[in-house]
């Protein structure tokens, strides 16, 4: 519990640097980064810290694409659009499925009402990024952001595996 406190504040104090989008912009085609930054800015920033992580551990192992990794870190959770969800439904959402995991599920199969919507963009987000990816033509990013909150398996992509572990690290 004390990482989600950590994450809430890095939420609301997150600050996105020209360093910052400078790296974005090199990292990524300008439709992908027309996609990146229609997210909320806290999402925006979660992408970026998930990006530097993921780009510590492939220098550890140096394995699989890295650039495929960097892209796929940044656009991890695009399928969370600006307006989706605000900082205190991300909070609603982590806690309804953390202490009542049957009724968040359920509540999360269908898009209506505030709270089921922001149920359903939580599981469902690595799916509607994945579309919006494959829609640019960004087809191998689209396969790791659309598995990235499945468990892991045994059979995964370097890739995969990586932004999963940088994902759970922020």
């Amino acid at each position: 519990m004390i990482q989600r406190v950590k994450q809430f504040y890095r939420a609301v104090t997150a600050q996105i640097t020209p360093a910052d989008r400078q790296w974005v912009a090199e990292s990524l085609p300008p439709a992908a980064q027309k996609l990146f930054y229609a997210m909320h800015p806290a999402d925006q920033y979660h992408a970026i810290n998930v990006a530097k992580t993921a780009m510590k551990l492939w220098e550890r192992q140096q394995t699989g694409d890295r650039a495929l990794l960097l892209r796929a870190a940044l656009l991890h959770d695009i399928g969370k659009k600006r307006g989706d969800m605000d900082i205190m439904g991300k909070v609603w959402a982590v806690l309804l499925k953390h202490y009542f995991p049957a009724k968040a599920q359920q509540l999360g199969k269908a898009d209506n009402g505030w709270l089921s919507h922001i149920l359903y963009i939580s599981y469902q987000h690595p799916a509607i990024g994945a579309a919006k990816l494959e829609k640019i033509g960004m087809t191998a990013e689209a396969a790791i952001i659309r598995s990235h909150h499945r468990k892991k398996m045994d059979n995964e992509s370097p890739e995969l595996a990586l932004l999963q572990a940088a994902d759970e690290l922020n």
